[in-house]
């Protein structure tokens, strides 16, 4: 067994608040962090690899994992379905490795109301601003002036949900926010529910006592 139990960290933003961003950043940090790889019916796209980019499985398969229990959040989007395996996941905690979540505020809610979802950690990512939301999807030349006005419209829906999450920060300031996002992962894995040795050692010293009061 771990010293340490791993997070089951979720990191959700509107898009353009730079969550990506700093998922990619807490992973430089600590390379023992891994992107929790999700499973879903759609075919393949090219260069995508099975087991990397996503567990491609067919409908009847995950809906049969989703009767099982085996699905930590799921969602059909866009006529196929998505959803986070619970096996890798636990395996991967229980041998005291992180997993990070990029999902929306439905899925953090499934997740924390899993079995596993004492060993979530939840932080929200807002933008400084609604016109800097604006300006820094509009600065990614990517999407056409259609798809930034459903990407804002969208915007506010997730941001209403901020309040269900047990942090939230301000990306106000790329490094000042990647900053808080280390001391934050820092102290959660410090919790009393991710040290599972740590029973066994008060117990140790509970025996030590009583054998000093004899």
């Amino acid at each position: 067994m771990s010293d340490r139990r791993g997070l089951l960290i979720i990191l959700s933003s509107p898009s353009g608040a730079g969550k990506s961003t700093l998922a990619h950043r807490l992973m430089d940090w600590d390379d023992s962090l891994s992107f929790s790889v999700s499973a879903t019916t759609r075919a393949p796209r090219d260069g995508e690899r099975d087991g990397v980019d996503y567990h491609f499985i067919g409908v009847p398969a995950f809906k049969q994992m989703v009767a099982d229990g085996q699905m930590l959040e799921h969602a059909h989007v866009f006529g196929n379905f998505y959803g986070s395996p619970q096996g890798p996941v636990e395996a991967a905690i229980n041998s005291g490795r992180d997993v990070l979540f990029d999902v929306d505020w439905q899925g953090a809610q499934q997740i924390r109301n899993s079995d596993l979802g004492k060993h979530t950690l939840s932080i929200f990512i807002l933008p400084p601003s609604i016109t800097e939301l604006r300006r820094r999807l509009i600065s990614r030349a990517k999407d056409s002036d259609e798809v930034i006005s459903k990407r804002m419209q969208k915007s506010w829906d997730e941001i209403s949900h901020w309040g269900s999450y047990d942090y939230v920060l301000v990306n106000d300031d790329l490094d000042a926010t990647f900053a808080r996002l280390k001391t934050i992962v820092t102290a959660e894995r410090m919790r009393r529910a991710q040290q599972p040795k740590l029973q066994e050692f008060v117990r140790g010293l509970q025996a030590e006592f009583e054998e000093g009061q004899e």
